[in-house]
């Protein structure tokens, strides 16, 4: 994951944001918070009955007492149980609830972030923050806060009534829970450092399927012939992964052991200590009989709501590592946004006039910029291409014109707007982007083309795809526009695929067209075809064009050479051939790759 995103060492999770998360639902908390205080008050109610039993009605015969007391026994049973189903099922709601919200909001932040973050990070540690590190959290925020809340007050209401029967039993009772606490905070600490390392290691697992079994990567292994050293990798990692799920599980567990051990002993230390107390006061006027049974009954259902609560206080803190690698993510700046006072444009008034003004970028980590300085202005309604050698910094321009990435010095004018002052909702649409690294959902092509314009009608679909040269195969199809393009659209070609990409932006109707080699897949017929059916489309749009084969920009209005970052020469196509040059030298050599045909 990138560098900027990890916590430094030993920096802990803020708890209290943690907790801001329930802040929504307090009207809903504050009442499964009196149905946990109630539950926890019905549960100490019963060794008060018994004690009742054994000290009265019995010794005495007092049927009455008897009947009302073991009626009492139900009554507590039964509004337990009640009590605890309601408050479970509010819980869980809320739960849910704080569950979708940061889903939802780790999502929605994630796709206002910039390219460059989507360039550093892989797609497998991203899906495995929102699916793998929230939906273990899911059982945190669920069901443990709500079982926090219910062992303390169980715990409390259990102290008090331990005190009210005897103080001297209760004192005894609590020996061994400092050291609890103590053992427990030591224990929480090293799970949380390992829950993190396992979560990071589950990433890099995940991102390595997410990397080796997509069709691109299923083709490069087997094509390289590393197919059992991906699977040796795996193993290696796999095993690592299991190896930090057992020391996670078992961390602590012998000391917890001994802890569970001590408090399974206390009952029967409690009764010599009880019946020592009861001998020295034979009278009954301190401990009875009954004092003894139901402070027993008391000690038995405290240590396990003890043992609970730091059972659950050292599984939360294990889990603040999750909440911490999701934190890093919903703290990520978001480099590009729309200004405060942004204007909206209106794609309809756009005229498409684009001017880049000493505009310099770098890409972090690089040594050079990939522009500097840069001059260019692209007419409204005309056709500008750029061409240049292999990181002359056309793709950059294009990105930039397109707002993925934002200049370190210089601006970006459309229509005199500055690109920061403009809505990136208005700029998408008043600039359609179609890339040579083309993306297709696994979907109709159909739901494809929609996803531009999802109001667009059958003949809307059409009309876009003529122009793209590709409603001809769509129609060849089984199933036409309804057939399934596959993951990555594998079913069909490299060029099938751009066509289908462009046609989709070409159903946008965007004021300002971007092609950065969406047509290199093609061959020279097609290509020259949907040149053509294009150049008809075009009504006044603003296109620019980024291009290695020159034959698809021979008729630009301008043609832009690009050269480490900068503008060396510019004309049209016959101006430029003309001049003699590096232009001059990628023309003769496009014409030839042409003279061949397709190979």
């Amino acid at each position: 994951m990138p560098d900027d995103l990890k916590l430094a060492p030993g920096q802990r999770p803020d708890t209290r944001r943690v907790l801001s998360l329930f802040r929504p639902y307090r009207g809903t908390l504050i009442v499964v918070l009196a149905l946990i205080v109630l539950a926890a008050a019905a549960g100490v109610v019963s060794p008060f009955l018994i004690r009742e039993i054994v000290d009265v009605a019995l010794p005495q015969h007092r049927a009455d007492v008897l009947a009302w007391s073991v009626g009492g026994l139900v009554a507590v049973t039964v509004v337990a149980s009640a009590l605890g189903v309601t408050q479970s099922m509010l819980s869980t709601r809320v739960g849910q609830a704080v569950m979708h919200d940061l889903r939802v909001s780790a999502f929605s932040h994630l796709q206002r972030m910039g390219l460059g973050f989507f360039t550093r990070t892989r797609t497998g540690e991203i899906q495995s923050r929102i699916f793998s590190d929230i939906g273990s959290m899911q059982a945190v925020v669920t069901s443990v806060m709500t079982q926090i809340v219910s062992a303390g007050a169980g715990v409390l209401m259990a102290l008090v009534a331990m005190v009210a029967m005897d103080w001297r039993l209760t004192l005894f009772s609590l020996i061994a829970l400092p050291f609890a606490v103590w053992m427990n905070r030591r224990v929480g600490s090293r799970r949380r450092e390992i829950v993190r390392t396992r979560q990071e290691k589950a990433a890099d697992l995940s991102a390595g399927i997410q990397e080796s079994l997509s069709v691109s990567g299923i083709l490069l292994g087997a094509t390289m012939g590393r197919t059992e050293a991906l699977t040796r990798t795996f193993s290696s990692d796999s095993r690592e992964l299991a190896d930090l799920e057992v020391r996670s599980t078992m961390a602590g567990r012998w000391q917890m052991a001994v802890f569970t051990t001590l408090m399974a002993l206390f009952p029967a230390l409690t009764y010599l200590l009880g019946g020592h107390l009861l001998f020295s006061d034979p009278e009954g006027q301190g401990v009875t009989i009954g004092t003894l049974v139901a402070f027993i009954a008391l000690q038995s259902s405290l240590f396990p709501q003890i043992n609970g609560l730091l059972r659950v206080a050292n599984q939360v803190n294990s889990s603040l590592a999750l909440f911490t690698r999701v934190f890093e993510y919903l703290d990520a700046p978001i480099l590009i946004s729309d200004a405060p006072d942004a204007v909206v444009l209106d794609p309809g008034t756009v005229r498409g006039q684009v001017r880049f003004e000493g505009v310099t970028f770098a890409y972090p980590g690089a040594e050079e910029p990939a522009l500097a300085g840069l001059d260019l202005e692209v007419p409204a309604g005309k056709h500008t291409a750029l061409v240049g050698a292999t990181g002359s910094g056309k793709t950059t321009t294009g990105y930039l014109m397109a707002r993925l990435y934002e200049p370190m010095a210089g601006r970006i004018t459309l229509d005199g707007h500055d690109l920061r002052e403009v809505t990136m909702e208005s700029l998408a649409a008043s600039i359609g982007v179609v890339t040579q690294e083309t993306y297709l959902l696994h979907a109709s092509v159909a739901d494809n083309l929609r996803f531009a314009r999802p109001d667009a009608s059958v003949e809307e679909l059409e009309a876009a795809c003529r122009i793209a040269q590709i409603h001809d195969h769509v129609m060849s199809l089984p199933e036409g526009y309804a057939t399934v393009v596959g993951e990555r659209g594998y079913r069909f070609s490299g060029g099938e695929k751009q066509r289908l990409a462009l046609a989709r932006t070409i159903l946008r109707d965007p004021p300002v067209l971007l092609l950065d080699e969406a047509t290199s897949a093609l061959d020279v017929a097609t290509e020259r075809a949907m040149s053509g059916a294009l150049a008809a489309d075009a009504r006044g749009r603003t296109t620019v064009s980024i291009a290695h084969r020159l034959s698809t920009i021979r008729h630009a209005d301008q043609i832009l050479v690009m050269e480490h970052g900068r503008i060396v020469a510019r004309g049209t196509y016959d101006e430029l051939v003309a001049a003699g040059g590096a232009f001059a030298e990628l023309a003769r050599q496009d014409a030839w790759r042409a003279d061949r045909g397709p190979e």
